[in-house]
């Protein structure tokens, strides 16, 4: 996956949560822009915590995104 491809999902205007899929099979779910840091080669997303401040951050190799899942259906 490309950082302009998570970036756009991001970024969208209004925001819509979704869900990053990695070759592993593990899953995040993404329910606000600035819990993403979009690298180059890497994402960092925080995870976890209350109140919209995360307990972790996860750094996630670019390569092991297998596809990125929109969430707003979903929630609906």
């Amino acid at each position: 996956m490309r950082p302009e491809d998570i970036r756009e999902f991001t970024r969208r205007q209004p925001f819509e949560p979704y869900r990053i899929h990695l070759t592993g099979g593990q899953t995040y779910d993404v329910i606000h822009p600035d819990q993403v840091i979009v690298l180059r080669s890497r994402i960092i997303v925080g995870v976890g915590g209350e109140n919209g401040v995360p307990e972790h951050a996860e750094h996630i190799a670019l390569i092991h995104i297998v596809r990125i899942e929109e969430l707003a259906t979903q929630m609906q």
